[in-house]
């Protein structure tokens, strides 16, 4: 039996307020469960997740998991 692969994931944590910026960009933040600073989520690592994190780069911080 072949072993699954075990899918790569990233953290991201919230470093900036997203109060002052469009309000789509603070839907986004809350849309990855980024609901207060600093706080820290793991997400799969995939194109979905990758466009959200692409709108909002300036207010996050990624960290790439092996």
């Amino acid at each position: 039996m072949a072993k699954k692969a075990t899918p790569k994931t990233i953290r991201v944590t919230l470093v900036k307020s997203p109060i002052g910026y469009e309000k789509s960009q603070g839907e986004t933040a809350r849309a990855l469960g980024l609901t207060k600073l600093h706080k820290t989520v793991e997400k799969p690592d995939n194109a979905a997740v990758r466009g959200m994190i692409n709108k909002i780069t300036h207010l996050v911080r990624v960290e790439e998991e092996a």
